[in-house]
């Protein structure tokens, strides 16, 4: 089997279900591994019977090929690639918005699991869009759908070409970019989340690049107690979403 220019390959049971449950116009065919009938799988394939989707049985080492050696549970959906969005759209939609929006912004990013670990803390935290520069960052690879589990398909993914100028743009709109720096002076709690808020994390490796530090009107930090000096960008992303969440909930702890 070949994969098509304008499909992705969506692997893992969280990943299939969330698309076959919000976007099942995009499947194309679903593909299961012989001799598996458990509960997750079942619930899959009725998913994929129920929006017409063609089922395919496969041999383990014929889904190991197709999904690149990648664990993929036994459960790989061919797709399109939906809906693809750019540096105006995003600008639009955030400016039509009718509350304090939470922007998310990955300034190089690399590690396709990071990305996903990313998306799944932004869906949960309510972020309205995710912002990526195309060049030198991860995409929304079958690996980081995987991992993300579903909120690749509920949360915008921007990638844009230069992304100093879209958080000028987000300034205009009434933006404040704030940009996480382990050396700032100030940290999260200092700082008020609760107006419109693009929240900038650099890289793995080497943090906010020079332009994008410069576009930033605050840098923030976690406050630590321990004596490691970072946290992974991903595991820092999610603390960061939920101190703005909890801002905006008045203080108080999140309601379940």
């Amino acid at each position: 089997m070949t994969l098509d220019v304008a499909t992705d390959l969506i692997i893992g049971f969280h990943a299939v279900q969330a698309l076959l449950k919000t976007r099942p116009e995009r499947a194309h065919e679903l593909m299961v591994i012989e001799g598996r009938n458990d509960q997750r799988l079942s619930k899959t394939i009725s998913l994929a019977q129920r929006n017409d989707v063609p089922i395919v049985r496969m041999k383990s080492s014929e889904m190991d090929a197709f999904a690149n050696h990648e664990r993929h549970q036994g459960c790989i959906l061919k797709a399109d690639k939906g809906k693809m969005y750019d540096e105006k759209w995003v600008i639009d939609f955030l400016s039509s918005l009718d509350y304090a929006p939470l922007v998310l912004v990955l300034d190089g990013i690399t590690d396709p699991h990071n990305l996903g670990a990313c998306l799944r803390s932004a869906d949960a935290a309510g972020v309205d869009a995710v912002i990526a520069p195309r060049d030198k960052s991860a995409g929304l690879t079958p690996i980081a759908r995987k991992v993300a589990c579903g909120a690749a398909e509920s949360v915008p993914f921007v990638l844009v070409t230069n992304l100093s100028r879209v958080l000028q743009k987000l300034q205009k709109n009434g933006f404040w970019i704030c940009g996480a720096a382990g050396e700032a002076e100030q940290t999260m709690c200092d700082i008020d989340l609760t107006a419109p808020i693009a929240l900038v994390m650099g890289s793995e490796d080497r943090g906010l690049r020079r332009l994008t530090r410069e576009s930033c009107d605050h840098l923030i930090r976690i406050p630590m107690q321990g004596t490691v000096e970072s946290l992974n960008v991903s595991v820092a992303t999610g603390i960061m979403l939920f101190e703005a969440l909890r801002q905006r909930s008045g203080g108080n702890c999140l309601e379940i």
